[in-house]
Formats: structure tokens, sequence, C-alpha cells
């Protein structure tokens, strides 16, 4: 890997200063850094740009939180080309690295000391009229909720043509299995392992104890279609971007043709992510007193 792109969020305070350390140390890795039009434009660094394609990098790096991995799966996950997070911020499930081990996790991943995790997207096609719209890429969910009004909505849902049933409530994930631990999770839905190949269709807040989350084998189409609500539906992928929908429009979410590769290092594991990061079966020294 010698062309790297460095994309992220300029809102951290410490995204200067770890940008700055990675122009410092890459050059004597053999690196070229190419820079994303919004770290050049709000941190006042300058180098290469970052090509309009990803195909054009070997590796891109994403300074910041979960969001800006996120934010830059979507566009590296289609092309093929492995995401590196570096944390900056406060839990950062799915970023690799914390902004201590940068510099030291750059050096091993220019002498080839890393893995690949391979991890399933999403796509996810809007209908508008039966006209098919903007094609979506996610790689942890599409959603599909009401707006602000706390009003009940009504969704039907389709399995590869066959229908489930209507979702009566504020709306429904469709998630990967690393989006499981996302809204998916918040919203009463299971946990999945990364190396599964499913889908995980998430009620949020039914109306009714019939309704519960559905796994889904990974060739399953999903179709949603809008059959009421007091106002527009709105379409939010990976929590950042969408669009608004009205009763009639349909969604169909399948799995997406390219996989996203995101950049670890040995050593971690799955399991061992849930009890750091969410401190998944965890017992206080408090609780173990009281037993």
């Amino acid at each position: 890997m010698k062309r790297i792109g460095v994309v992220g969020n300029p809102r951290y305070s410490n995204v200067s200063t770890a940008l700055g350390r990675l122009l410092k140390v890459a050059p004597a890795h053999g690196l070229e850094l190419l820079l994303g039009p919004r770290l050049l434009g709000e941190t006042g660094a300058t180098g290469p740009v970052l090509p309009a394609s990803a195909k054009e990098i070997d590796l891109l790096i994403t300074l910041g939180g979960d969001g800006a991995l996120l934010n830059g799966a979507r566009w590296a996950g289609p092309a093929g080309t492995p995401v590196l997070g570096i944390n900056l911020g406060r839990l950062g499930f799915l970023t690799a690295v914390a902004l201590e081990e940068m510099e030291a996790a750059l050096a091993r991943i220019a002498s080839g000391d890393f893995v690949l995790d391979t991890r399933m997207g999403l796509e996810a096609r809007p209908e508008h009229d039966g006209e098919v719209s903007e094609s979506y890429y996610a790689l942890n969910d599409a959603v599909l909720h009401r707006g602000g009004l706390v009003r009940v909505v009504h969704m039907k849902v389709w399995v590869d043509g066959e229908e489930v049933g209507l979702y009566r409530g504020d709306g429904v994930i469709v998630a990967t299995p690393t989006g499981s631990t996302a809204y998916s999770l918040s919203a009463g839905g299971p946990i999945l392992d990364p190396r599964l190949d499913a889908i995980v269709a998430t009620p949020i807040c039914p109306h009714t104890m019939a309704i519960r989350p559905l796994v889904l084998p990974a060739s399953s189409t999903i179709t949603v279609e809008m059959v009421s609500s007091p106002e527009d539906i709105i379409l939010t992928i990976d929590g950042q971007i969408g669009s608004a929908l009205k009763p009639g429009d349909r969604v169909v979410v399948r799995k997406a043709e390219q996989s996203v590769r995101l950049v670890r290092l040995p050593g971690g594991s799955f399991f061992s992510l849930l009890r750091h990061k969410l401190r998944w079966g965890d017992v206080s020294e408090q609780m173990q007193r009281d037993s």
C-alpha cells in the first residue's frame, strides 16, 4: 500500500494534530497521503488532493469516529478499497486504531502486518411512483422512520416477494451484521457476528407483540412499502444520508455486490471488542459483592 487517501471530520478538535502527525511519519514508510477536500479546506493542511475515484488509492484512512468511517466506507467500499478508521472520539466501535497507536499502526500496515475484515454491505433502492430513484450503499443499515410527529406509521414488509405483515410503529431498521451493534441493537435487535452472511430486520417501537426482529439470509430481498403516515417517512442510510418517502413508495433492500474491507491489526477479535467497547457481559465489582 503506497497511495493512502485521508478523510475526516474537521469538527474534532484533534483532527489537525492527527493529520499533522500522519503527514510527518508517512514519508518514512514510503507512503503518499492524498487529502480529502474538507481536510484541506478546514485544517489548513497542504498536500495532494484525494482523487475522485477510490479505485485510484490503495487504502483510505478516516480520522474521527464511527461516523467518519461509515462515510468513508460508503465511498471506498463499492470500489473494493480497504478502510482504516483512526478513532479521535469516545467510543469508536468500528474504528480499529486509537490516536496514541496511530504511528505504530501505520508502520505495521506499511510492512504488511494487518488483517482485512470483509464486511457485508447493503444496497437500498427507493421507488417513487414505481420509478427507481437513486441507489444507496450502506455498511450499517437502511432505516425507514417517521419524522418529527409522535404518530404511528404503517408499513408492509415483504421478503423475497412473500408478505411478512403490516408493521405498525415508528419504523423499521434493515441492518447488516456490522450494523447489528448500532441502531438495531438499541431498538432491541440481536447482535450478529460480523462473519455471518445475514440481514436483520428490526421494528422500531412496534405497537404489537406480534412483530419482532427477523434474521434473514443475506440472499434475501426485503421490500418495505409505505402504507400510511401523517407525514413523510424518511429513509436514512447509516444515519447520515437519505431521502423522503410518501405513502405508496417502496424501498427495496438487498445485499450489495461489493463488500467493505476494514483494516485491523492482528490480535483483536469481535468479542473482545464487545467486552471492551460495550462492556458486554460485564458484572461490576459491586454487583459481585452483593451477590
